[in-house]
């Protein structure tokens, strides 16, 4: 499975993923191994806000957590074939270990849009 997750500064699970450019990636082994895989750090012309159509980056992942969005994000990626998982963890690896467990993830915090 590969699970992206929005991180605007390379650090914490960020929010307003639909302007959202910077990405992790993880990859979930059959195993339950975690591996990240890359760092996604698109041009502002690729933020799913903008973006119109054809091939994007994200639609390779199955699942995209992040801090928060709008409906209209969720039924974008939705579209695109990724589920989206809000949340108010802020680890990335955490959040990841978490939904690859089947664990819950903290709700996420009220997303004013």
């Amino acid at each position: 499975m590969k699970i992206g997750v929005s991180s605007q500064n390379f650090r914490t699970i960020t929010g307003h993923a639909g302007k959202g450019r910077r990405f992790f990636i993880y990859q979930v082994d059959a195993d339950g191994e975690i591996h990240e895989r890359e760092r996604l750090d698109l041009p502002k012309e690729m933020a799913m806000h903008a973006f119109s159509g054809g091939d994007h980056p994200l639609d390779r992942l199955d699942v995209l957590i992040t801090g928060g969005c709008g409906q209209g994000f969720v039924r974008k990626m939705a579209a695109r074939g990724v589920r989206v998982v809000p949340t108010g963890e802020t680890d990335p690896l955490r959040a990841v270990q978490l939904l690859a467990s089947g664990a819950p993830l903290a709700p996420p915090k009220r997303h004013e849009h």
